[in-house]
């Protein structure tokens, strides 16, 4: 090992740079967050990826919004269909 090494060149965050995701800072209210903890203990999944899942269930990215208007016209399709 060398007793001093030259990180003048260095850059700071992740070596290999998660495709598709960006690292951010955000804020939650300490509720919130114990939540989403909790949620990870039991379901071993990390928390942030539950709170990804979440968020994007909420904003539904590329998805209709199920309301109640999307299951009426799945169930009558379905019962149209096997009617």
């Amino acid at each position: 090992m060398k007793k001093v090494y030259d990180f003048s060149k260095g850059k700071r965050g992740a070596v290999i740079p998660t495709a598709g995701k960006t690292r951010i800072t955000i804020y939650l209210d300490n509720p919130v967050l114990k939540r989403f903890k909790a949620e990870s203990q039991k379901t071993g999944k990390g928390y942030q990826t539950l709170i990804n899942e979440a968020l994007k269930f909420y904003v539904a990215l590329g998805e209709e919004p199920i309301t109640r208007e999307v299951v009426r016209k799945i169930v009558r399709e379905e019962l149209a269909a096997h009617g």
